[in-house]
Parts: structure tokens; C-alpha cells; sequence
């Protein structure tokens, strides 16, 4: 008797999934809509982290920011508004998903100094480091 290892459909699947990319159901669509969630720039200066969250249409008071057992939460959800009209509607093709996005935070952020701001479509988070880690270019003398 042959024995035959076969993959897992869940296996076939993601290599499907890996191949086609969604093809063609994510073509001409944003990073937003394809991957259900905004993406993040982070970027380190000497002084704090600078998270960059792309949101391009949003309301900012449709935002929840948590900082919470060394853990920063992101999220946001858009209130549906169904108002009756005599409009019909023939396409409709802007949609904005309610999304949560978690960030672990180390001990090197000042927790309490942590602040946000929305513009130009972009939520701009600013995590400081503690006073203690902030560190400053040093030039060494060679002896």
C-alpha cells in the first residue's frame, strides 16, 4: 500500500491566496480597503516615536486612542447614517470599515506624554521616550 501525503485545502488555499492577490477583486482599490485596516509609518528621532496612520476621509472624532497596560489601541468606527432621500444611489464605492490596530509599548515611552493629531487625512501620533533613554550623539576622543 502507497501512502500519499496530500496539503490541507487550508494549505492550497493560502498559496492561492499568495499567488493571486486577490486578483481581480483588489485592483484599482487602496491599501485601506484591501487590507481592512490603514497602514502605519513608525519613525524613530532622538526624542520620540512618530506613528503615521493613514486615514484619508475620516472624521477624527470617529477615533478612539487608548494607552492601556503598555499597549497603544487604535481604533475607529463611522457611525452609519441612513437618511431617507429621493437620491439614488447607483454606485457607491467609498466605504469605511471600523478597524482596531494594537501597538506594544516598551518601557522607554512617557505613557502620559503621548499625543495625537489629524491632518491633511493622516492621524500623527507622537510617543515621547522617558527622559532616561533619550540619547544624544556623543563624540569620543581618541587617545
Amino acid at each position: 500500500m502507497t501512502l500519499v501525503k496530500h496539503a490541507s485545502p487550508r494549505v492550497i488555499n493560502e498559496w492561492f491566496d499568495e499567488v493571486l492577490k486577490g486578483y481581480p477583486t483588489t485592483w484599482g482599490r487602496d491599501n485601506f480597503t484591501r487590507n481592512a485596516y490603514p497602514v502605519v509609518n513608525i519613525h524613530e528621532t532622538n526624542e520620540a516615536y512618530q506613528l503615521e496612520l493613514v486615514a484619508a476621509g475620516l472624521n477624527k472624532e470617529d477615533f478612539k486612542i487608548q494607552a492601556e497596560n503598555d499597549l497603544l489601541t487604535i481604533s475607529f468606527e463611522k457611525k452609519e447614517e441612513t437618511a431617507k432621500s429621493d437620491v439614488k444611489v447607483i454606485r457607491r464605492e467609498f466605504s469605511h470599515q471600523s478597524f482596531k490596530r494594537s501597538f506594544s509599548l516598551d518601557e522607554k515611552i512617557d505613557m502620559e506624554g503621548i499625543q495625537a493629531r489629524y491632518e491633511s487625512g493622516i492621524l500623527k501620533l507622537t510617543l515621547p521616550k522617558k527622559e532616561e533613554v533619550k540619547t544624544s550623539p556623543k563624540e569620543i576622543t581618541i587617545l
